[in-house]
């Protein structure tokens, strides 16, 4: 058996981009009879990946990208996904879900959690984060989740969660995945158009989506794929450079949080 390397993990861009297109069009257009796709973009590298094979399989005018902020996301999001679209040609909309996630008690189901751990946070000018310890083959250590608090001045303070409060931030954050869905269906039952889903293997695998949530869709093109190879199609598809060097993160929480900080605990090559 031959070893296993990080080579190991390469492919044929070329190859895989045209074979996902086929499978797009047969999927969106020849299986369910819908005639375009929509794409929830964020200014990710998965969403931007997506969005380019679908405008490539379907053409640029079947595609349209629903861009999603609330008022806790960043702000380079919006402008990244936008040089997505200029770049592939396909349409936007702009879908601000901050009242939405205010009627369904979002921020403050959250909120309320968090000051069970610190009592005087302040929500109108702390920020929050959930983490758990990284590089994990490089150290002994119990892996358990902390509840980070960042003040304006940038102090940091942080304690280990109960598990009751860990249990309540994650409920009242998936909010903002299912409201996306639910705003990502408006857009695609209002043309007869398909859902397409962002993830890639590693986030199917470990389970780390959000049931009907950013796990709804009507088709995945790329959950077959390891973030590495994500980022392989996205060199050969001529993604942006400012989305390609871009950081993963979650857009979950206020203050800016890694995947690798929130959830894998390695960087995707070792991983």
């Amino acid at each position: 058996m031959a070893d296993f390397t990080k080579d190991s993990l390469k492919i044929d861009s070329e190859a895989v981009t045209d074979e996902l297109c086929r499978l797009i069009l047969k999927q969106t257009r020849g299986i369910m009879k819908k005639g375009g796709a929509v794409v929830g973009i964020s200014g990710g590298i998965d969403s931007s990946v997506v969005a380019a094979l679908c405008s490539r399989a379907l053409g640029p005018k079947k595609v349209l990208g629903v861009m999603m902020p609330e008022k806790e996301s960043a702000g380079e999001s919006k402008d990244l996904a936008q040089i997505l679209a200029d770049k592939f040609g396909f349409e936007t909309v702009v879908e601000t879900i901050s009242g939405g996630l205010e009627g369904m008690g979002c921020y403050d189901r959250r909120n309320e959690a968090i000051k069970s751990v610190f009592p005087d946070f302040n929500e109108k000018a702390d920020k929050c984060k959930i983490t758990i310890p990284t590089n994990i083959l490089e150290k002994e250590t119990y892996n358990f989740f902390t509840l980070v608090v960042e003040r304006p001045d940038g102090t940091k303070l942080s304690k280990r969660m109960p598990p009751a409060a860990y249990l309540q931030v994650v409920a009242a954050s998936n909010f903002k995945q299912r409201l996306r869905m639910a705003t990502l269906y408006y857009h695609a039952e209002k043309r007869n158009w398909a859902v397409a889903g962002t993830g890639n293997k590693d986030e199917h695998m470990q389970g780390f989506f959000v049931k009907y949530g950013d796990g709804g869709a009507d088709f995945k093109p790329i959950a077959h794929l390891f973030k590495v190879q994500v980022y392989q199609l996205a060199e050969y598809l001529g993604v942006p450079e400012e989305i390609i060097g871009r950081t993963p993160t979650t857009d979950t929480y206020s203050a800016e949080v890694t995947q690798e900080e929130f959830f894998f605990g390695l960087d995707f090559y070792r991983m």
